[in-house]
């Protein structure tokens, strides 16, 4: 009799008999009883181990039979493919052997949920299954779906925080700018008011305080102007010096009675004649361009207040919010608090969150350079403040330019509105134009007020030194503004409580686990996130919002470049005959069309003739055959020169 045996597993050896032998039991293997003990005995950890060892045993097993096969018929063996059946049923039932004792802890998950100012009560001491997740991965998770809605709620109001706290520079600079400068420009024009009126009643007395309110809507409708009225610079200047003229016409002609069509007409000489000289053209210029370069740069700081305002106060998308809760909380839900996003991969969601904002960049730029060229007007030559504060002075001077000019004057507009209507005896007789010789004298700079006025001017000035300090800082922070809008999610992105930084690339959350961020970054504005990875964006539908601040800032940018040139916007004439120096008069300095075609002359040079036949003009009792020959006898001595 011969035997064939082979080590094997328990319970699967296999046993052969040679000749008419009967099978034996199967010998015993050495360390079987103690391997179970050590293995778990009947346990279902112990029963996984030796279904392991039978598994790599089947091979032997099957050598061992065939080598029997030669001695003898074997026993019977169940066939291999049903024991490994019966083995992958069972296998899967069972739990691995220290699985539970593996399970990772949220300790700091808790820990740092807490800090957040969130209950713990919903919190796992361990990780759970993650199927109910909807944003974070579905793997073992210390989040419920109870923190997973407020954890995404949280990163929606951090990311509108970081946005606004980051747009603060660029919306204080224009908040606290305006109010300087609106405060400045205003008293300006109280001071330059209350300095006029002090000037002209100690100069000319009663004949300016009966006409005063010719003065007093000068500076009405230039304060209306700078606030926004709809105010046409060069018609109201132009109206200013016309009323002015019928006034002092009347003093200087006070033997006539003259009606309102007569008024009317002799209004209509203003610009022809130039009874006041060349002020009336050059504080045209400089009142103009100064107060158009004034009142564009306060609304320009306005426009760009209310638009940073605005696009700061972010509302993001649906998509936007599920990719900020990837990026900044699913590391809780993966028990990583404390690993932050990779730089890159906060580039990628901020870009496709700020995408409209980004689109705003070029024409801000636009808007800012404009800024910074009307910036430079209130430097230059031009600036309020240089046009402002003499103007009781150049008026004074255009008073006294019509005052010489008075019997050229009125010479000219009797030839072209015809022969006024004597006045009254009892107001022919009276003596103005005498009175109006002696009290219209000309000013003399060193008697400028000393009162309350003149201190206040030089209070003024001094503000304006250093308002002059605050256009250069303002230009400086007006430059830093430029391309803030597409650099805002590398500012943000860049703030260490954010990401974990530039310089780490390894030890970072990339949206799934702690590792490399591979995917690549996508360029700026809303039409590059088609292919964003982080953030689904719909690049057909630009946010509307956005579109009306673009819009806001491009007209605004059209009124700084015109202001900057000296044209006013919102008056600009659209002919081609508009001057450049203006709102769009139609006039060139020297011509402009009247009802009538007089000459324009000048004034001859003042002599002794003159001076006598002044005095003889200005008698109540001067007729009109006298004042026809002396006016032809001008005429022939400027041809004869």
């Amino acid at each position: 009799m011969c035997a064939c045996a082979r080590p094997s597993p328990p319970r699967l050896a296999k046993v052969c008999l040679g000749g008419r032998g009967a099978p034996g039991p199967p010998p015993p293997q050495p360390g079987g009883a103690a391997e179970a003990r050590r293995s778990g005995g009947g346990g279902g950890a112990g029963l996984a181990r030796r279904a392991g060892v039978a598994l790599r045993a089947m091979p032997a097993a099957r050598g061992a039979a065939r080598r029997c096969a030669l001695a003898g018929p074997p026993l019977p063996v169940p066939p291999p493919p049903l024991l490994l059946l019966l083995l992958l049923l069972v296998l899967p039932v069972l739990p691995a052997a220290g699985t539970e004792g593996k399970a990772r802890s949220c300790g700091e998950v808790r820990q740092a949920y807490s800090a957040k100012g969130f209950s713990l009560a919903s919190v796992p001491y361990q990780e759970i299954a993650g199927e109910h997740l909807r944003i974070c991965p579905q793997e073992y998770t210390c989040c419920t779906s109870e923190m997973e809605d407020k954890l995404s709620q949280q990163s929606k109001l951090e990311f509108e925080n970081l946005v606004e706290e980051t747009s603060h520079f660029v919306r204080t600079t224009f908040v606290s700018r305006h109010k300087k400068f609106d405060e400045f420009f205003r008293e300006l024009l109280e001071n330059a008011e209350r300095s006029l009126n002090d000037m002209f009643v100690r100069t000319y007395g009663m004949l300016y305080m009966q006409n005063s309110e010719v003065f007093q809507d000068l500076f009405a409708e230039l304060k209306r102007y700078y606030t926004g009225g709809n105010v046409n610079l060069e018609e109201m200047l132009n109206d200013f010096w016309a009323r002015l003229l019928e006034r002092m016409f009347q003093l200087i002609n006070p033997q006539y009675h003259f009606s309102e069509d007569y008024l009317e007409c002799v209004s209509k000489y203003t610009d022809q004649l130039k009874p006041f000289g060349d002020v009336p053209r050059k504080l045209k210029v400089q009142v103009t361009r100064a107060f158009i370069a004034a009142r564009t740069f306060v609304q320009g700081l306005t426009v760009g207040r209310e638009v940073a305002n605005r696009v700061s106060k972010v509302s993001p998308t649906p998509g936007c919010i599920r990719a900020l809760m990837k990026m900044l909380y699913c590391p809780y839900c993966r028990g990583l608090p404390t690993v932050k996003p990779c730089n890159n991969y906060c580039l990628n969601v901020m870009k496709g969150c700020l995408a409209n904002q980004a689109d705003l960049d070029t024409e801000w730029n636009l808007f800012i350079d404009a800024m910074l060229l009307v910036a430079e007007r209130l430097e230059g030559p031009f600036n309020i403040e240089s046009v402002m504060d003499p103007i009781d002075v150049k008026i004074s001077e255009a008073i006294m330019n019509m005052q010489e000019n008075s019997m050229q004057v009125s010479a000219k507009v009797f030839q072209g509105c015809g022969q006024p209507k004597p006045a009254p005896a009892l107001r022919s007789s009276r003596s103005v134009p005498e009175n109006f010789n002696t009290r219209f004298r000309p000013y003399i700079p060193e008697e400028r007020p000393t009162t309350a006025a003149g201190t206040s001017l030089d209070r003024l000035r001094t503000i304006w030194r250093t308002m002059q300090h605050g256009v250069t800082d303002i230009k400086e922070k007006l430059k830093l503004s430029k391309k803030f809008w597409s650099a805002l999610p590398y500012t943000i992105c860049k703030d260490e409580r954010v990401t974990a930084g530039p310089s780490v690339e390894e030890d970072c959350w990339n949206g799934h686990t702690k590792a490399r961020y591979l995917p690549e970054i996508m360029n700026d504005g809303l039409t590059n996130q088609i292919n964003n990875p982080e953030v689904d964006v719909d690049i057909t539908r630009p946010d509307t919002f956005i579109r009306q601040q673009i819009m806001a800032l491009r007209v605004m940018t059209n009124k700084l470049k015109n202001a900057y040139n000296g044209n006013d916007v919102n008056f600009q004439d659209t002919s081609d005959e508009s001057s450049g120096s203006g709102s769009g008069s139609g006039c060139t300095d020297d011509i402009c069309p009247t009802e009538f075609d007089f000459v324009t002359t000048e004034a001859p040079p003042v002599d002794s003739d003159r001076r006598e036949v002044e005095a003889s003009a200005t008698q109540p009792g001067c007729s009109l055959q006298t004042l026809l020959l002396i006016f032809l006898s001008l005429l022939l001595q400027r041809q004869w020169r």
